[in-house]
C-alpha cells in the first residue's frame, strides 16, 4: 500500500458525507472510499461506485494494495445500476 496516491497530489481528495441506510447517522467518507463502516451500527455504506477513484484510476490497485482493490471491484461490478 502506498502512504500516498501516486494518482493523485493531494489537490482533488474529498471529504463527502453520507447517510447510513439503516441509522441515518452521517458518515464521513474519502473520495478514494468506496465502502466505509458506520460507527454508530457497524452497516456498510458505500457510494455511487463511479464517484470512487478506484473505479477509473490506473493507479488504484497500486495505491490500496490488490487484496483491498479485489474486494472493493467486486462490490462495484455486482452493483446492478452500472452500466455494463
Amino acid at each position: 500500500m502506498s502512504p500516498r496516491c501516486p494518482g493523485n497530489d493531494g489537490r482533488f481528495l474529498k471529504v463527502e458525507i453520507h447517510k447510513c441506510p439503516k441509522c441515518a447517522y452521517e458518515v464521513e467518507m474519502f473520495s478514494d472510499e468506496a465502502l466505509v463502516k458506520c460507527p454508530k451500527c457497524k452497516s456498510e455504506i458505500t457510494r455511487n461506485p463511479d464517484t470512487s477513484c478506484i473505479s477509473w484510476c490506473k493507479f488504484a490497485k497500486q495505491c490500496i494494495g490488490e487484496n483491498k482493490w479485489n474486494e472493493i471491484r467486486k462490490i462495484i461490478d455486482a452493483d446492478p445500476k452500472r452500466k455494463k
